[in-house]
């Protein structure tokens, strides 16, 4: 099934490339960061009619569909995220991705992220680890002094610049889509990406399970696991490469007051 999935998102990705070079889209900035498009309903539909095919009768949570996101969710259910770095794709960069995630009694099990504009397809299934395309992902360990941080923006500010000052990090890559950055942890190109803000289940759940089947941690910012099975909103994400690592930066969080009260 992996390989069927990966089929689906390329086909997303694809309409994706041929949108932005054909200029065949709206879209409404709300900020600097946040962009809606008309390409991210157009994808949502093209995602859900594969995945219906790959598991006819599983429902499909999409950021897309807000009629979708129920209360209670189903035992089995795709979590989808048709275009995760919107602000990446109008503005002519690569950080933009698709991706999708099978749910089954709450965790991932299924995920997919693929990167269209540089053509990276990252894949995971619990409990065989992940691949980018298809060579098998594992986390490097590093010293602190060594690490790489990653966040959206040209330089680091905010929770990243800080933590680049306080545990003297000494460097930063900038990419947009909050999966493709969890994804590079997973890849050993970042050691750390942090966020003190509102995360979404669909911006997570797919490259949870290919961060964390490549050896890495995923968790909330209070170092808490995402629990797929309640509210769609969590605050703050900490992507990391141990235990230990995830657990020094929660608490650096609530020593800096950086999330709002549990």
């Amino acid at each position: 099934m992996i390989s069927q999935l990966a089929e689906v998102l390329r086909s997303a990705g694809n309409l994706l490339i041929s949108r932005r070079k054909t200029g065949l889209f709206t879209f409404d900035r709300i900020s600097a960061v946040t962009v809606n498009a008309s390409v991210d309903l157009e994808t949502h539909e093209l995602i859900v009619k594969g995945l219906a095919a790959l598991l006819p009768g599983v429902p499909v949570l999409s950021e897309e569909d807000k009629q979708s996101l129920t209360e209670k969710r189903p035992e089995l259910y795709w979590l989808i995220d048709p275009l995760d770095g919107t602000a990446s794709f109008v503005d002519g960069f690569a950080g933009f991705v698709t991706q999708a995630a099978l749910v089954h009694y709450h965790r991932p099990v299924l995920g997919g992220v693929y990167a269209p504009a540089t053509d990276e397809m990252f894949l995971a299934k619990a409990g065989q680890g992940a691949a980018r395309n298809g060579i098998r992902l594992a986390v490097v360990q590093r010293a602190r002094h060594e690490w790489t941080i990653i966040d959206n923006y040209p330089q680091p500010k905010g929770v990243a610049g800080d933590l680049i000052r306080d545990w003297r990090i000494s460097k930063y890559l900038e990419s947009g889509s909050i999966g493709l950055k969890i994804c590079r942890v997973a890849d050993g190109t970042a050691d750390l990406f942090v966020k003190s803000v509102l995360v979404r289940d669909w911006d997570v759940g797919a490259p949870q399970l290919i961060l964390e089947e490549s050896g890495g941690i995923l968790s909330d910012g209070y170092g808490s696991a995402f629990p797929y099975d309640r509210g769609f909103e969590h605050n703050g994400l900490i992507a990391g490469t141990s235990i230990e690592n995830t657990a020094n930066v929660a608490a650096w969080l609530k020593e800096h007051k950086c999330l709002k009260s549990h």
